[in-house]
């Protein structure tokens, strides 16, 4: 139980309280949720699996697919089988350092998958606008620095997100109306005045990733004159099929995350704040393997061997 000391809450534990009290409902999200997450889990391992063992992925593209897979697989088990549990257990707390790891995990892996994104799109340009010289700029030792720098930063994010959110002291009651401990619902929380440092981080993030979009555009930009100039109308077509579904992820992941940040923020219960956390937390890690194995010839082609089949249908 809290401990109250004048006005400010002692909280040790929160609860979890984003989906409906109906038992039922709750089974329900629980079905939907455990579908999500396998159907995220298994098609990403895929891609690891297949990026991994065919010969012909190992190419920078496909070395950064295969880490946003393993991204995609760390960020949505952060928070869906505790939640799956809690729905099936009809409990719904999680511990203080549970909470905390859990908004430093979801901050980090996003911004990792974020910046990791951004890489390709410059692996996507120096691919499409300098190919006599993308071995040499896009070589084995630069893309493994360019990963290792995707991953710190998201570390550094991650950890300057959480140290400002649980910087606060909480007044009000310890009920999060989320399905997990996210920020904009933490901070409602908060005593009056004391979120302005993480509001600060987050308008710092906001400007920062913004920025990054604008680099990501500026690049596309470049990709798509030079792809205008190429004369053989399948070549075209063949690198916007590499193109589009980069820019799909991208799109998908911006949008989902302003979302989240910027209507997530009601103290009561309500079912649009719950359908954007859900479209923030589980819908990038689940259509990433769908956008860029079925929607990419080789990827089919590799996946249709590896189950033993000669081909998949086209979708």
């Amino acid at each position: 139980m809290p401990e109250k000391l004048t006005n400010v809450t002692l909280v040790t534990q929160f609860l979890l309280l984003g989906l409906p009290d109906n038992e039922v409902l709750q089974r329900l999200y629980a079905t939907f949720f455990l579908l999500i997450y396998l159907e995220a889990l298994m098609g990403n391992l895929l891609i690891i699996t297949i990026t991994t063992i065919d010969q012909h992925f190992q190419t920078p593209m496909y070395f950064f697919l295969k880490n946003l897979s393993l991204i995609d697989i760390c960020y949505i088990s952060v928070t869906v089988p505790k939640s799956i549990m809690n729905s099936l257990n009809n409990s719904h707390s999680i511990s203080f350092v549970g909470c905390a790891s859990q908004v430093f995990l979801v901050v980090f892996f996003a911004g990792t998958e974020f910046a990791l994104l951004l890489v390709m799109s410059y692996d996507r340009y120096a691919a499409i606008c300098c190919p006599l010289r993308y071995e040499t700029i896009m070589s084995r030792g630069t893309c493994v620095q360019m990963v290792t720098a995707s991953w710190f930063s998201g570390c550094v994010y991650g950890s300057i997100h959480a140290a400002g959110t649980f910087s606060v002291h909480f007044c009000g009651p310890n009920v999060v109306h989320q399905f997990f401990c996210d920020i904009p619902a933490l901070l409602t929380l908060a005593c009056s005045g004391e979120q302005s440092l993480e509001y600060m981080f987050i308008i710092v993030s906001c400007c920062f990733a913004f920025v990054c979009f604008i680099l990501m555009v500026a690049s596309y930009v470049y990709i798509i004159s030079t792809v205008l100039r190429i004369p053989s109308s399948q070549g075209r077509f063949k690198t916007f099929s590499t193109c589009m579904p980069h820019l799909t992820v991208v799109a998908l992941f911006l949008f989902s995350g302003c979302i989240a940040y910027l209507g997530s923020t009601s103290k009561s219960p309500s079912s649009l704040n719950l359908f954007m956390s859900v479209l923030y937390s589980l819908l990038p890690p689940s259509l990433n393997p769908v956008i860029y194995s079925l929607r990419n010839r080789d990827m089919k082609v590799a996946l249709g061997k590896f189950l033993g089949e000669k081909m998949i249908p086209n979708i």
